[in-house]
């Protein structure tokens, strides 16, 4: 392809429907969700997605991006990579889930969840068809079979939103905060079904010395990867020990948790892309001056994310209201976790240098640095300023995280990219944000704040554009 950068961008366009859907559809449960649930029942929902989604980087070993890398090696066969890979992940995962069907009574004891066993066996089950799935999705982004990802993807999501409805205002009980999780559990047992012809055309073979060469490469990364996950999702674990009010820390935790879904959109963009770009960086690392193509790709990252920071905070207003009133409280975060996404996915660019130059060691340290400055601030600070502390423990975990892995880069596998051209963008969203904060606190009515943050956002865009057009050669 003549542009490299088209091929990504099409991909990332393909990707990114069925994550859009995902997300949009999420989104637009949550009025229903903070209208229908209580605080602290939303609480609820939000501890148990927090589990899962620490547990699922633990029961795929990182074995995805094992796959992509052991894939594309010259003298490997891509089908004992996958089979070894899916074999591997089944096994684990069937004692995992087989442990706690036998364990679910004490540990929905423990978390003070009695009569509730059924839903620790839900959660299993869900990770047990994720963890699945996860390696038969790998491979269709191995084989650029976008298209088909995205239908499955979407099949997946629109089954729980189907059973979501149908919890909600069919089934004629007073709604809890199983059903959400229910609905998940519809939606993942569907998918892997869907995935059965795949698995036998995959013809399952096992070879011992295939897997025990990803599982070295891939292990490093999924402990890395770890205290990655753990960084996102900790502080939901530590309002039930540390929040300023130990009776209602389901309710703070809920309020938070709405809030944070009002920054779904950076969330979203970085996701699709991501899913799109980790294959694409491999598959060009060897193609002349792709280290040249790949610190344009973060130039191009930085400046579509300080778009999406504007428009977020510039109609929150309007986007405010999908919240129920309860939960409107804590919108004040919002643009704190929007900048800790806009820098968790400069992250991902940055620290691609471990994954293509091998040292994934090196991963385990930027992490448990990232998820050590968590910890700290949120022990230290929520029992004070509740989530508050969560919101900022996140954008100082991320920014020390993207120093350090973008220092022991520069040094290991150098990438040129422009700091000064991205610190400008940095610089255009910082003056244009300065005057959507003033704008909310002195333009009176809601329509002229909507029209002046219209502006302020169309003159950031039009500055970006002035800087890309320079951008690079590689795009000509």
């Amino acid at each position: 392809m003549a542009n490299p950068l088209k091929q990504l961008a099409g991909e990332t366009a393909i990707y990114g429907f069925s994550s859009i859907l995902a997300r949009v559809l999420n989104f637009l449960f949550v009025p229903i969700y903070t209208r229908m649930l209580t605080q602290a029942q939303y609480g609820v929902v939000t501890e148990f997605m927090a589990y899962i989604a620490i547990l699922q980087v633990v029961l795929v070993l990182g074995l995805e991006t094992g796959c992509f890398r052991f894939a594309n090696k010259e003298g490997e066969d891509p089908r004992k990579v996958y089979s070894g890979a899916l074999l591997t992940v089944f096994g684990l995962n069937l004692a995992f889930l087989a442990a706690m069907v036998a364990f679910s009574e004490p540990i929905s004891s423990a978390l003070g969840y009695e009569g509730y066993r059924s839903l620790i066996m839900y959660v299993a089950a869900i990770l047990f068809c994720d963890s699945i799935t996860a390696i038969l999705f790998a491979k269709l982004r191995q084989e650029h079979k976008a298209v088909k990802f995205a239908v499955l993807k979407t099949v997946k999501i629109l089954t729980e939103t189907g059973a979501n409805l149908v919890l909600f205002f069919v089934w004629p009980a007073q709604p809890d905060f199983t059903y959400p999780i229910i609905a998940i559990f519809i939606s993942c047992v569907l998918c892997l079904l869907l995935f059965v012809p795949d698995i036998f055309r995959l013809k399952l073979t096992w070879d011992s010395s295939v897997v025990r060469r990803m599982l070295l490469y891939s292990l490093p990364l999924m402990v890395a990867a770890l205290p990655g996950v753990a960084n996102d999702f900790l502080d939901r674990v530590l309002f039930r020990y540390f929040d300023t009010s130990s009776e209602a820390w389901r309710a703070s935790l809920g309020v938070y948790q709405a809030a944070v879904k009002l920054a779904v959109i950076m969330n979203l963009f970085i996701q699709m892309f991501r899913y799109a770009a980790e294959p694409f960086f491999f598959q060009r690392a060897k193609d002349k001056g792709s280290k040249e193509l790949y610190a344009v790709v973060m130039e191009y990252f930085t400046a579509f994310c300080g778009l999406v920071f504007l428009g977020v905070v510039g109609y929150i207003d309007v986007i405010s209201l999908f919240l129920g009133r309860d939960f409107r409280v804590g919108v004040g975060v919002v643009p704190i976790m929007l900048l800790s996404y806009m820098l968790l996915g400069m992250l991902f660019n940055v620290s691609m240098w471990y994954k293509l130059s091998g040292k994934t060691n090196m991963a385990i340290w930027i992490t448990l640095a990232g998820l050590a400055v968590t910890t700290v601030v949120n022990v230290v600070f929520m029992p004070r300023f509740s989530y508050w502390a969560s919101a900022f423990g996140h954008l100082a975990s991320y920014l020390v995280m993207f120093i350090l892995s973008a220092c022991l880069g520069a040094k290991y596998y150098p990438i040129p990219y422009k700091w000064k051209r991205i610190l400008l963008y940095f610089v255009f969203m910082g003056v244009c944000y300065a005057g959507i904060a003033l704008s909310l606190g002195h333009v009176g009515p809601i329509w002229g704040r909507l029209v002046v943050n219209t502006g302020l956002i169309g003159l950031y865009g039009a500055a970006s554009w002035m800087l890309l057009r320079n951008c690079s050669p590689v795009l000509r």
